[in-house]
């Protein structure tokens, strides 16, 4: 069926929406599903946790520069 468990592939942007989303994806996994979250090694506010899988890439910025430009 249709919202039978499966897999799930999350490709967030940093910022408010993500702390939202992270307990979307925690009840996503109590429910079966197995979740990869794909970010960039620079990430501020992405974490890893017990509900996902979380995966980096290489960016051309770094994690302090990100910073100072959120600031």
């Amino acid at each position: 069926s249709p919202a039978s468990a499966g897999k799930l592939l999350v490709i967030p942007m940093e910022g408010s929406h993500w702390l939202s989303m992270t307990e979307v994806l925690a009840e996503l996994s109590k429910r079966g599903h197995e979740i990869v979250v794909l970010a960039p090694d620079s990430k501020i506010h992405i974490h890893s946790s017990d509900a996902y899988d979380l995966k980096t890439y290489p960016v051309p910025i770094r994690k302090e520069e990100m910073e100072e430009l959120m600031r």
